[in-house]
C-alpha cells in the first residue's frame, strides 16, 4: 500500500475536481492507487462536483417535511442553476430526503465554515477539559481536539453529518453525487427546523453567488 501523502491527495484532487477529504478516502479505500481512487470517486459520483461548485445558484426549491403526528417540520431551500433541472424527479426526491434529514438529526448549521467561533471556542475548552480530566497531559490533550472537533462538526453540521438513507456517505457526499448526475451545481442554501413547544429563529439568506448560509434556530 503507498503512502497516503499531502501530494497524492493534490495530485487525485487535481485530476477529478473532487474535494481534498473525498480524494483522501479514495485513496485510502485503493490503498494508495491513483488509477483506483479515480475509479471509486467516479462511482461515487464525486469526481465532477468539484469542477461545477464555483457555478452560480439561482433557481431551486423550497422543500417541507412535516413529521408523523405533526409535532415536527422542516423547510429547506436547495438551489441549483436552471429551473429544468429545479422541477426533475431526481431534484426533488433530493430536496425530500434532505428534509427529512434535517427533521432526523437536528444539525445546527449547513457547513463547517458556517460554525461560530464562539461555539468553537467553547467545545475546545470542553474537549481540553475532557481530556485532562482523562489524565492526558495539556501538550497531548491539545493534540487530541483536533480529531474530537471533527467529530463535533460531523455532529453539528449538515453537510458533514453522516447521511440517513445512507450512513456510508456524508450529506455533503450524497449532494456531490446529485451534482454529477443532474450536471449542475447545488447548493443548500437554508433551512429551519420546527419542533411543538420550541423557539426557532427565522432563516439567514443564502449569500449571493448560492453560497451556504448556516440557519441559526
Amino acid at each position: 500500500m503507498a503512502e497516503i501523502t499531502a501530494a497524492l491527495v493534490k495530485q487525485l484532487r487535481e485530476r477529478t475536481g473532487a474535494g481534498m477529504m473525498e480524494c483522501k478516502k479514495a485513496l485510502v479505500e485503493s490503498k494508495g492507487d491513483l488509477d483506483g481512487g479515480e475509479v471509486l470517486l467516479r462511482k461515487w459520483g464525486i469526481a465532477s462536483a468539484g469542477k461545477k461548485a464555483s457555478r452560480s445558484t439561482k433557481q431551486g426549491l423550497i422543500g417541507t417535511y412535516i413529521h408523523a403526528g405533526g409535532q415536527l417540520g422542516v423547510m429547506v431551500e436547495i438551489d441549483c442553476e436552471s429551473d429544468f433541472v429545479a422541477r426533475t424527479g431526481d431534484f426533488k426526491e433530493m430536496v425530500h430526503d434532505i428534509s427529512m434529514h434535517i427533521a432526523a438529526t437536528d444539525p445546527r448549521f449547513i457547513r463547517k465554515e458556517d460554525v461560530t467561533q464562539e461555539a468553537i471556542d467553547k467545545e475546545r475548552d470542553i474537549q481540553i477539559a475532557r481530556a485532562i480530566n482523562e489524565g492526558k497531559p495539556p501538550a497531548v490533550a491539545e493534540k487530541m481536539v483536533e480529531g474530537r472537533l471533527n467529530k463535533f462538526y460531523e455532529e453539528i453540521c449538515l453537510l458533514e453529518q453522516p447521511f440517513v438513507k445512507e450512513p456510508a456517505m456524508s450529506v455533503g457526499q450524497f449532494v456531490k453525487t446529485r451534482i454529477a448526475k443532474l450536471g449542475e451545481n447545488i447548493t443548500v442554501a437554508r433551512f429551519v427546523r420546527f419542533k411543538v413547544g420550541e423557539t426557532t429563529m427565522d432563516m439567514n439568506p443564502a449569500e449571493p453567488g448560492g453560497e451556504e448560509k448556516a440557519a441559526d434556530r
